[in-house]
């Protein structure tokens, strides 16, 4: 069971929870964005209140094994985003955490206190732009959605070198090859 320090127990106690984001892209470069109106430093590391951070889903559970998505819109005014995309971001992790705020608004950061409500992968992204604003848009998977992945396996000499450049199963079965079988007496 997860322990929580008494402030945040009492705020998770309150009629009103307030809280923010603390999102992690791990592209080809680290991004770090947070919901809330200034920048964050949590664990050592500075989240940007200015990073575009636009829309995000809500944590959901599920009690089912599935292929969850999770959506994240970040406003991609320098195009560092589509830069990103450009170099392909699909499997990269994604992490997004929730900090507690205390009763004067200020984030409570303590390692203990930031609970994870996501951590998945890239699984489409896309740019759109309605010629006011143009969007990043990450769409991500649970890890579990490797479960509905189908692996295609090529039984060709070619197909089992790319699995085992060692394998010799496959060499003789395009070449010419002939086999004498002597019938009957000899």
């Amino acid at each position: 069971m997860r322990t929580f320090s008494s402030a945040v127990q009492t705020v998770l106690d309150s009629d009103t929870i307030r809280f923010v984001y603390l999102i992690e892209l791990q592209f080809n470069s680290t991004y770090r964005f947070t919901s809330y109106n200034t920048d964050i430093i949590y664990d050592g590391n500075t989240y940007s209140a200015d990073g575009g951070l636009y829309e995000f889903d809500t944590p959901k559970f599920s009690s089912t094994i599935d292929r969850e998505a999770y959506k994240v819109v970040i406003t991609d005014f320098l195009n560092e985003m589509a830069a990103e995309f450009d170099l392909n971001v699909i499997g990269k992790p994604v992490e997004v955490k929730v900090a507690l705020l205390d009763s004067a608004g200020a984030p409570m950061l303590g390692t203990n206190n930031v609970l994870s409500v996501y951590s998945g992968f890239v699984d489409s992204p896309s740019i759109t732009n309605d010629y006011e604003q143009k969007m990043a848009v990450l769409e991500c998977t649970s890890p579990m959605a490797d479960l509905d992945t189908v692996n295609t396996l090529y039984t060709s000499k070619d197909g089992m070198d790319q699995l085992s450049s060692t394998d010799t199963s496959f060499d003789e079965i395009f070449e010419n090859k002939e086999i004498s079988i002597k019938w009957g007496k000899v």
